[in-house]
């Protein structure tokens, strides 16, 4: 039995290539169907109802063009959007699988970094304490992040005192643990852990969510099988050069983008 249709995989930008990076690692049989959603970047600041409709728009594309099951690579989205989806693919989010991570690696405070939206939410917080209820958890909305790494400042002094503006407040307040609660901030990693020091463990979802997806693609009987072709696309809603530079870095490898309308599947 194989299943060699593609795995869709959509964020509102350049941020979930980690989650595809980290998925080709631990599937390298599978393909990917990938879509930044430019155009509506970032999530991050909008309303629930508005991520949500964007989420549902991003779905019924990737189900149009055949995958055979959805990462919402996009923790907004995972956060606000979720349990309002209308799909029959299975769908997975990043949000659950990086709070389990986080709370088996916590010593018992746990700091969490990620959009506006997904502060608000509380997703991270409360699924960390569904997991250890005693867990202390601090988190913070960290804006200026995603439009620095969309510029591809990833190792910038501005960049950097910018962290350090959003950061030392957690590190002051003791936290042993650290969520990247955007798949934007996995590109910044090397500054995040020279700000917070070698005390604090970082945990990024997008390997926590692949490890996840490589688990129970065989339960549900839609694995490729390992003869099959590996096939890789990449759409986006807005051309950029920019997202291309920072696929290629990303992916390490030329990545060539497909234009599209979300509204019709169709390629324009």
């Amino acid at each position: 039995m194989s299943d060699p249709r593609p795995i869709g995989v959509f964020d509102s930008g350049v941020g979930g290539l980690t989650v595809a990076a980290a998925l080709a690692r631990a599937l390298p049989g599978e393909s990917i169907l990938y879509l930044g959603d430019t155009a509506r970047l970032p999530y991050g600041t909008k309303s629930p109802e508005t991520v949500a409709r964007y989420t549902q728009a991003n779905v019924d594309f990737l189900a149009a063009r055949g995958v055979k099951a959805v990462v919402v690579a996009c923790n907004t989205a995972s956060a606000l959007a979720l349990d309002r989806l209308a799909t029959d693919l299975p769908v997975w989010g990043v949000v659950e699988p990086g709070s389990a991570r986080a709370a088996e690696a916590s010593r018992g405070r746990v700091g969490v970094i990620a959009t506006e939206a997904t502060v608000l939410s509380d997703a991270y917080g409360r699924a960390l304490q569904r997991r250890r209820p005693a867990l202390e958890v601090v988190s913070r909305a960290c804006p200026l992040f995603v439009p620095l790494v969309e510029e591809g400042w990833l190792d910038d002094p501005v960049t950097e005192a910018v962290a350090r503006r959003y950061l030392e407040p957690l590190v002051a307040a003791g936290i042993d643990t650290l969520v990247l609660g955007c798949t934007h901030y996995p590109l910044l990693v090397p500054l995040l852990e020279r700000v917070v020091g070698a005390g604090i463990a970082l945990v990024d979802s997008a390997a926590a969510v692949a490890g996840q997806v490589a688990r129970q693609l065989p339960r549900r009987r839609l694995e490729t099988a390992g003869d099959a072709r590996r096939e890789d696309h990449f759409c986006v809603t807005d051309g950029s050069a920019r997202f291309g530079r920072l696929a290629r870095e990303i992916l390490a490898r030329e990545v060539t983008l497909e234009l599209v309308d979300v509204g019709t599947g169709e390629g324009r």
